[in-house]
């Protein structure tokens, strides 16, 4: 339930804390006291999206602070999908800085819009006087008759489906697609793909081909100089291998000396070492890497040539693109070559959800059936009750061929109110005082299938007076004794009727006007009803009236 609502520096309220009660509440207020800024302010903690106009002080930021008792209502599962702690005082929060930049929070933890949305849906609800036209809405209607029919887990696993099952209808057209192009070009593709199998290019061979072209385009100059760097290092008595031998011989004999000299000699051993090993490596490049050289340069010239050529029929630059290229062209050739095989096993796939989605749909179907008799029966005694003793309602649920977004129903909501039997549409045949009482019936019957904390009526009374206001007053009352009920209303008989009465007043503070909210006490409550009755001036039968009211 809503147990309290914090509002600061919104619209004409500077600073109002409000704290709401179990049962039945009133809220009356002249009319443009400031009722519809409640509503206001707590449809932003529900999740509506707010701009700059909300502020009061446009220098300050707005805060809007709910706090609901959860702790009955199985929402922990809701909170651990979310990432949220739950606490059975569940504090609900926005802001709106003077940027114009919205925040959200949840006990503590920053959220999105769009997650408040879904946890305020399952808090409460907020009827205004434009809802009554739902009425006639089909997908409401759904919800009326499915709360009755507990399809709500069968509802939901449907849904589940049939997402499943529209991404692999549109796999399967996508595969056609493809197969259907592919035809088209399939010799061209398969001619393009054998010729990159055949070349069967590595992915590191460009650059072993640039090298090697390189290295054999100069040959000769190579050789003149390989030739040269053996004979400065083999050339007898002055060749650097000699010599840098007698070298190390000569600081042999010094490093017994010092260590310093033993260092030395060691550092000349392992430089004598390396250039071995350096004469060796260059000779045998001499030999063999050199020697069928130019026998091989046209056979690299040929590979890179045909490198080339596909890199530019396929608009690309390295063997990395003509690796994905080819990959691509196996794709749909292959799916050519095994079309009807993979055509085959996206229909079956698709089969069996198809059966499961029909299984949904008919336990779905056989539900609504079983709900609707006890619908309209619910709905007609409690009209009775509402003062339209004459109103019946005739309900058809059409089967279709085709998965719609809740089964394979459509629905036919008709509805007479008077004695001929006379079936139109909701919209066109009742009246805005009819609408009123038909969906306070709707919401007196859901509130006995759903685990709704919280509802509230913004002036459900509209177009009624009289006899019809106690009636609805007594549903409210009855509704009350299950959940949290608050009504917003101008009818004294209604607000009689609750056990909570808060009143929305202005007051002129500083040159501006506040909007201000009180509990009333039962003094309070007796000029309020007598306001209501008969204006500020209030008489004596009034007050009267007023006591008698509240059977005072």
């Amino acid at each position: 339930m809503l147990a309290s609502l914090s509002i600061k520096n919104y619209a004409l309220i500077n600073h109002l804390e409000i704290n709401f009660q179990n049962g039945f509440s009133i809220i009356t207020g002249e009319t443009g006291a400031g009722k519809s800024i409640l509503l206001g302010a707590l449809s932003l903690i529900l999740g509506k999206r707010a701009d700059l106009s909300s502020l009061k002080n446009k220098e300050k930021k707005c805060i809007i602070e709910g706090e609901f008792l959860i702790d009955t209502f199985n929402l922990q599962s809701f909170f651990e999908a979310n990432d949220i702690d739950f606490e059975e005082n569940t504090i609900i929060r926005r802001e709106i800085l003077p940027s114009g930049k919205s925040r959200a929070f949840i006990n503590d933890t920053p959220t999105t819009l769009s997650v408040l949305s879904t946890l305020s849906e399952k808090l409460i609800d907020v009827h205004s006087q434009h809802q009554t036209l739902q009425l006639a809405d089909a997908s409401f209607q759904f919800l009326i008759i499915d709360a009755l029919a507990k399809n709500t887990k069968v509802i939901d696993s449907y849904k589940k489906l049939l997402k499943t099952y529209k991404s692999l209808t549109i796999e399967l057209q996508e595969v056609l697609t493809h197969q259907a192009e592919a035809k088209n070009q399939y010799d061209y593709n398969s001619f393009l793909l054998n010729e990159l199998v055949e070349a069967d290019f590595k992915l590191d061979e460009q650059q072993f081909l640039e090298n090697t072209l390189e290295e054999l385009n100069h040959i000769e100059e190579i050789k003149s100089n390989l030739v040269e760097a053996s004979q400065l290092s083999n050339k007898e008595d002055v060749g650097l291998s000699e010599g840098l031998r007698k070298y190390a011989a000569t600081l042999q004999k010094l490093s017994s000396f010092s260590k310093t000299y033993n260092e030395l000699s060691d550092r000349v051993s392992s430089l004598k070492i390396d250039f071995e090993d350096i004469v060796n490596e260059l000779e045998k490049a001499s030999s063999e890497s050199l020697e069928g050289g130019s026998k091989d340069i046209d056979y690299y010239n040929d590979r890179l040539q045909l490198l080339y050529a596909l890199q530019n029929k396929h608009q690309i630059s390295t063997i990395d693109e003509l690796v994905v290229k080819q990959e691509y062209l196996t794709k749909i050739v292959s799916t050519v070559d095994n079309a009807e095989e993979i055509v085959e096993a996206k229909k079956r796939e698709i089969a069996i959800i198809e059966k499961k989605l029909n299984e949904y749909s008919t336990t779905i179907h056989n539900n609504r059936e079983k709900a609707i008799p006890k619908l309209i029966k619910q709905l007609e005694n409690l009209l009775k009750q509402l003062e339209m003793p004459n109103t019946t309602f005739k309900i058809d649920l059409l089967k279709k061929d085709e998965f719609l977004s809740n089964g394979k129903n459509e629905l036919d909501f008709l509805i007479s109110t008077n004695k001929s039997n006379s079936y139109e549409s909701l919209k066109k045949i009742a009246s805005g005082g009819e609408m009123s009482r038909i969906m306070l019936a709707v919401k007196s019957i859901l509130c006995n299938y759903s685990n709704l904390p919280t509802v509230i009526f913004d002036e459900i009374d509209t177009g009624v007076s009289g006899e019809v206001s106690n009636r609805i007053a007594t549903v409210m009352m009855n509704m009350s004794t299950n959940m949290q009920v608050i009504a917003i209303t101008h009818l004294p008989q209604i607000a009689a009727k609750g056990e909570h009465h808060y009143k929305v007043f202005k007051t002129e503070e500083k040159n501006e006007t506040i909007t201000n909210v009180k509990l009333l006490t039962s003094s309070e409550r007796i000029q309020e009803l007598a306001e209501i009755l008969s204006g500020k001036d209030t008489s004596d039968s009034a007050i009267t009236h007023a006591k008698q009211l509240l059977n005072l």
